[in-house]
């Protein structure tokens, strides 16, 4: 099924009724000056989400354009690459921004050095996973889910869906991200409101030495032992992108709730833990994926119990940086202008009641939260 959800992604469009892909020979005519765009994403194993997006701003603006490379899956023990990939880009002169998302540990160094010999180059760094005041001091534009919001949101949420207890997995690496713990610490006073018992689980870095496939294997095998011990009405979450597919072949297999991914999107996850096949007809067709999600989840008898974002987050981020990296190179706008950059997001995800809020005390730290869809 990741086969091909990866086909659909790369040939689809964000949003059913968003301008479609520019074709190649008409970027690289538009492309006069020769500026590029450096993109810097997860893998596909990591963030098959972002990957993808990366590979439709290739498609839409060229391969000339758009330098899309990933940094490694070990990331963590690998930091020296994943710096020097993202500062690499300012040896090109042509290269007139750089975005990387997610924006992994190592990337305020690499920023850093691009600094050192380039001011020219607009930097934007997206789901930030170090410090957020040292990472706004280094970009210029820093672009999250609201974290702090969703501390609350995805508690109420689930106790929307019914929900009598609340499990939490993650593990040290991202609690040591400011704002993961702080989002976490308010889904514990949301859930103590709402008399949710809030339960944490400590999983397997997908980095570490079981990497990818110990972590997925660990959610496969904890999360029945949750339900057994907890019941079906308990609500699972991971902070981690690559547990979503085997979280949700856990909840269809145990009957639990699941009200969102750690990066919502009808994208994430559902279509590889469902088992759904898009045709070529449908790439792009959000409605019609949020309709076979839908019939997925009646089939299993999980009306009610399943739920994501109706915009598909880390997509719409990827693509509004790239959009306003290249409106930049070629003068278009200032190199922070929070208001187009929040035209850009309402224009790709097609939704004019987007608001891109600021983090407090951090103007270029923005922030934006989307409504649910439960199927």
């Amino acid at each position: 099924m990741r086969t091909k959800l990866l086909a659909v992604l790369l040939v689809g469009v964000l949003l059913a009724g968003i301008a479609g892909c520019a074709p190649q020979e008409e970027a690289a005519e538009g492309n006069g000056e020769g500026y590029k765009i450096g993109l810097i994403t997860d893998t596909v194993s990591q963030g098959e989400e972002e990957f993808r997006a990366g590979e439709n701003m290739v498609a839409k603006y060229g391969k000339d354009v758009v330098q899309h490379v990933t940094f490694p899956d070990n990331f963590m023990q690998e930091q020296e690459t994943t710096i020097a990939q993202i500062a690499g880009f300012a040896d090109d002169p042509a290269v007139k921004a750089v975005i990387i998302l997610q924006a992994v540990p190592g990337t305020v160094p690499a920023f850093e050095k691009i600094r050192e010999t380039r001011d020219d180059i607009l930097l934007i760094a997206g789901l930030p996973q170090e410090d957020a005041e040292i990472v706004a001091d280094r970009a210029d534009i820093v672009i999250n889910a609201d974290d702090l919001k969703r501390g609350e949101t995805i508690i109420e949420l689930a106790h929307e869906m019914g929900a009598e207890t609340f499990i939490h997995y993650s593990f040290p690496r991202h609690m040591a991200i400011d704002l993961l713990a702080q989002r976490r610490d308010i889904m514990k006073k949301t859930a103590d409101r709402l008399g949710i018992e809030f339960v944490e689980v400590d999983a397997p870095d997908p980095t570490g030495d079981s990497g990818i496939p110990g972590a997925q294997q660990f959610i496969l095998e904890d999360v029945p032992r949750q339900i057994e011990k907890y019941g079906k009405d308990t609500a699972v979450f991971s902070t981690n992108c690559s547990m979503q597919e085997p979280l949700i072949k856990s909840v269809i297999a145990t009957g639990a709730i699941y009200p969102e991914q750690c990066c919502p999107s009808p994208y994430h996850g559902y279509p590889g833990g469902l088992g759904i096949e898009i045709p070529e007809d449908k790439a792009g067709d959000l409605q019609y994926i949020l309709d076979e999600i839908t019939q997925k989840v009646a089939d299993a008898g999980m009306t009610g119990r399943m739920a994501t974002w109706k915009v598909p987050q880390a997509m719409a981020m990827i693509e509004a940086a790239v959009d306003y990296g290249v409106l930049f190179a070629e003068g278009k706008v200032d190199r922070f202008d929070k208001n187009e950059f929040q035209n850009i997001m309402r224009r790709i995800v097609n939704d004019d009641s987007i608001v891109l809020e600021e983090l407090e005390g951090l103007p270029n730290y923005l922030l934006f939260t989307s409504s649910s869809i439960i199927f």
